[in-house]
């Protein structure tokens, strides 16, 4: 099948996301945990934050559900789940022992940790928790990791796409309705303490892209529809940031509240329906990045932690300039460091998770 060069668009998109969503979370005053906290007791800046969390992480991965879809068309299960665990796994995993420490060392430090440690621990065991405490966006390529060996299960069960066939008849009344879907599942399956893991909500978006928003059809509605979705996206992000703006948007209070749910998914839709309408072609500068978008994607809280550390510690900068020199510095800092990390054989696996493909595979692909 031809290539849908819109979805690679999105997904790069929302990863560039990412990165400005983290740096002014990093920077929040909403009450949010993980940062260095707000300059201010008051800044209009967070407003960004509540723009961009409820909906980026659940658009990632429904679009992982369309491109688990489609890499399933053209591999076998044991070719799948060997690719998926090779560019997941092993970099949310052994990565961390390899590299992401470094971002776990950062954590620990802007926390305040290390002063509560006795001096006697041993170095070992100070190695130990920076692995653990750097796990950061990989958390991501976890649970993306799970949700992929799951549809091993699923395709035996609709081994004759009959469901599938089913969904793809899903007409615009029905794909609207999929908000209820996005307000039940946010209710459950929610992990305490870290709130990243929300396998309900992602899990049902990752469904919804392998089951219904892989089908031609389903995108074409959406791009028919694409103004309208703007239109209503942009209406309920104004009103939806004036009415939670002041609250932690990520307490449970906000993220499973049904605004919530009509928010994120009148955002979807409307990404969605825009890209297929209007960037389903190449570009050079967006080629260059969808090919580096998880290497982006893992690389830059790292960068993030680094840069802005060397600010906040030992530069006396404006509020304005420490939020620019961020944005830029992380983006080009992760570029640097994944043209490099790429280089070296084995840190590219660890590390990035990317294999030197051989030339069939690369036929495959495009």
């Amino acid at each position: 099948m031809t290539r849908k060069i819109y979805l690679d668009h999105i997904r790069t998109g929302t990863v560039l996301m990412v990165v400005v969503y983290h740096v002014f979370y990093l920077f929040n005053a909403q009450g949010v945990l993980g940062g260095f906290g707000g300059f201010s007791d008051v800044q209009y800046q967070d407003a960004i934050l509540y723009v961009l969390y409820p909906f980026f992480m659940v658009l990632l991965f429904l679009i992982a559900g369309i491109s688990a879809r489609y890499s399933l068309m053209k591999k076998t299960a044991k070719e799948f789940i060997n690719s998926r665990t090779a560019k997941l796994l092993v970099p949310s995993t052994l990565g961390l022992f390899v590299f992401y420490w470094i971002c776990g060392f950062f954590n620990v430090a802007i926390s305040g940790s290390w002063s509560m440690m006795p001096d006697e621990m041993p170095l070992i065991a100070k190695y130990l928790i920076c692995v653990l405490s750097g796990i950061g966006p990989l958390w991501f390529a976890q649970m993306l990791w799970l949700f992929s060996l799951s549809l091993l299960l699923i395709r035996k069960i609709d081994k004759n796409n009959k469901f599938y066939d089913f969904c793809g008849k899903a007409n615009l009344p029905v794909i609207i309705s999929f908000v209820l879907l996005m307000w039940g599942s946010a209710q459950i399956l929610n992990t305490p303490i870290i709130t990243v893991y929300r396998f309900g909500i992602y899990y049902t978006a990752f469904l919804l892209g392998y089951f219904v928003f892989s089908h031609d059809k389903v995108q074409d509605c959406l791009a028919k529809y694409s103004v309208w979705f703007l239109a209503a996206a942009l209406v309920s992000c104004v009103a939806y940031v004036i009415y939670w703006f002041g609250k932690n948007y990520a307490s449970d209070e906000c993220l499973q509240d049904w605004t919530t749910a009509v928010y994120l998914w009148v955002c979807v839709l409307a990404v969605m329906g825009c890209g297929k309408r209007w960037f389903d072609k190449k570009n050079q500068v967006m080629d260059y990045l969808i090919k580096r978008s998880f290497g982006i994607y893992a690389l830059h809280y790292t960068a993030m932690l680094f840069l802005c550390c060397a600010m906040i510690y030992y530069m006396n900068l404006p509020v304005a300039l420490i939020y620019i020199i961020a944005i830029i510095g992380i983006f080009a800092m992760s570029i640097g460091l994944y043209e490099l990390i790429s280089r070296i054989p084995v840190l590219r696996y660890l590390v990035l998770g990317e294999r030197r493909k051989k030339q069939r595979e690369i036929q495959a692909e495009n």
